[in-house]
């Protein structure tokens, strides 16, 4: 599904799901970015004291892997959100951040 979803249309698709409950009131940018934060802290909980191999143990556990899951979609759709409610193009922004960081971390030969 990747391949077929533009990031327009999991704006769309989240905006639709706020505007129908009605989360305007709830959703200003201080907010949002506390909720982008307790997100990945809840994702950051599934890893925390765990081994390389106890991660990769985690990934082949459906319930586990299923938990992991929703803890990413959380956060892409706090990000969502936050970007649909202020105007920002996250293509555009994440092709200027790429080239920024590409002069910040240049390519270096093996």
């Amino acid at each position: 599904m990747d391949k077929k979803t533009t990031v327009h249309d999991l704006k769309r698709k989240v905006q639709k799901f706020c505007d129908d409950r009605n989360w305007d009131r709830y959703h200003n940018a201080k907010d949002l970015a506390i909720g982008i934060i307790t997100e990945a802290s809840e994702l950051l909980v599934q890893f925390r004291f765990k081994s390389e191999k106890e991660v990769e143990k985690l990934f082949k556990s459906p319930k586990t892997r299923r938990a992991i899951c929703d803890e990413v979609v959380d956060i892409l759709h706090t990000v969502l959100r936050f970007s649909q409610k202020y105007g920002i193009d996250l293509t555009t922004e994440l092709d200027r951040k790429m080239k920024k960081n590409g002069v910040k971390y240049p390519v270096r030969p093996r």
